[in-house]
C-alpha cells in the first residue's frame, strides 16, 4: 500500500520569473501539476508547510493529495521535481505529476536490507549494498512503501540480484534483472610497506654510525689551519 500525504494549495494566475519572485517574497512556493491528457495547473503552496512535508516523507514514492482551494476533490499526485536555490538552499519550485486510478506510473522505491548475513556473522565478511532505490512500474494503489529484502542467508562471496527477489503482484521492475543489489565481500587487508620501512631504518643507522665515528671537519677548517701556519 502506498504512502499518502496531504498538502493545501491555491491556484495562481500568471507564470514567469516575475510572478514567481512575488510569490516567494510572500512566503508562497510556485508549483505546477501536469499529467496525461490534462492541461497543466499552476498552483502555489505555503513554503513552510511544503518544506515540513517534503522532509518528513519519501518524496519519490509518496502520493501527495493536493487540496486546492475552491476544488471539491483533491488532486492525487506524485512529486516529480523539487527545485532548490543553489546558494540559499531554499525551495524555489515544485513539479507534480497528476495520477489516475488504474493507470501505471514509474516510481523509485527505497531498498531496505533486513538482518545480518551469515557471511558477516560467521566469516567476518562485509555487506555491500549496491542498489539503494529500485525503479518500478505499477498502478498508484500498488506503489510499495519500500522493498524489504531478507539477507540473513547470504554467505561470504555471495550476491543477490534483482532476479532473485519476488516483488508484489502488479509491481514490475524496469531496470536490468541481472544487476546486483547487494553482496557479502571479503574484507580488504591493506598491507604495510615493510620493505620501505626497513630501508629507511637502515639508512638512519648508517647516518648514526658516521656521526659516532666523527664527522669530517667543517668546511674551511683545514684551510684556516694552513693559513695560520703560513702566518707563523
Amino acid at each position: 500500500m502506498a504512502n499518502t500525504a496531504t498538502l493545501p494549495a491555491q491556484k495562481r494566475e500568471g507564470t514567469g520569473k516575475g510572478v514567481a519572485r512575488k510569490l516567494r517574497a510572500a512566503g508562497r512556493l510556485p508549483a505546477v501539476v501536469y499529467g496525461r491528457e490534462l492541461d497543466p495547473v499552476h498552483l502555489s503552496l505555503d513554503v513552510k508547510e511544503a518544506e515540513q512535508l517534503f522532509y518528513s516523507i519519501s518524496v519519490e514514492n509518496t502520493i501527495v493529495e493536493l487540496k486546492v482551494e475552491g476544488e471539491k476533490k483533491p488532486y492525487e499526485t506524485l512529486i516529480r521535481e523539487i527545485q532548490v536555490h543553489p546558494l540559499r538552499l531554499t525551495l524555489t519550485h515544485v513539479d507534480f505529476l497528476r495520477i489516475q486510478a488504474g493507470v501505471t506510473v514509474d516510481v523509485n522505491v527505497p531498498v531496505h536490507l533486513i538482518g545480518i548475513p551469515e557471511g558477516v556473522k560467521n566469516s567476518g565478511g562485509v555487506l555491500e549494498q549496491v542498489i539503494h532505490d529500485l525503479a518500478v512500474r505499477c498502478i498508484p494503489s500498488k506503489i510499495p512503501q519500500s522493498i524489504d529484502i531478507d539477507v540473513t542467508h547470504l554467505e561470504i562471496n555471495k550476491s543477490l540480484h534483482i532476479y532473485d527477489i519476488e516483488f508484489g503482484e502488479g509491481v514490475e521492475v524496469t531496470i536490468e534483472q541481472k544487476r546486483t543489489i547487494c553482496s557479502v565481500a571479503i574484507p580488504k587487508v591493506i598491507e604495510e610497506p615493510e620493505e620501505e620501512e626497513e630501508e629507511l631504518l637502515e639508512g638512519e643507522e648508517v647516518e648514526g654510525e658516521v656521526a659516532e665515528d666523527g664527522a669530517p671537519a667543517a668546511e674551511g677548517a683545514d684551510e684556516s689551519g694552513d693559513s695560520k701556519e703560513g702566518e707563523g
